[in-house]
């Protein structure tokens, strides 16, 4: 299995193909992909966006993320289509993440399916985080 991650401008992307990741991947139960004006804008406005890609161009995974390029970097969101889960997609778009703003910390919100595996590949829990909902 052959991929490539690289930094993109979200705005820039396909959004069908990012909405294919979504839903194959299993976060577009948890996010607003029927809503297809607020999925747009949640990519557009995102001002980090790392994406992975086959050997044929298919777009097979996103990290996006908001930061300061200093402090922090809010990983708001990691999806691997289904079909290329566990080959360390997630970890290279982590890491290619991480490499955009290396100074700066990664923080994010875990799926429940996902909890063990952000301590796996180096991240600490942090038991204060706090969500306020619209």
């Amino acid at each position: 299995m052959t991929w490539t991650t690289e930094r993109v401008e979200g705005a820039d992307l396909d959004l069908d193909e990012v909405l294919d990741v979504y839903r194959t991947s299993g976060l577009g139960e948890r996010r607003p992909i029927e809503d297809v004006e607020r999925f747009a804008a949640m990519v557009r406005g995102a001002n980090l966006v790392v994406v992975a890609r086959d050997a044929d161009g298919r777009l097979i995974g996103i990290a996006r993320s908001i930061s300061d390029f200093s402090y922090a970097t809010y990983l708001s969101d990691i999806a691997v289509s289904g079909d290329y889960q566990r080959s360390g997609i997630g970890r290279a778009l982590i890491d290619a993440t991480q490499k955009e703003a290396p100074q700066a910390k990664i923080i994010l919100l875990s799926a429940p399916a996902a909890v063990e595996y952000y301590p796996h590949i180096g991240f600490t829990q942090h038991n204060s985080a706090w969500v306020l909902n619209p």
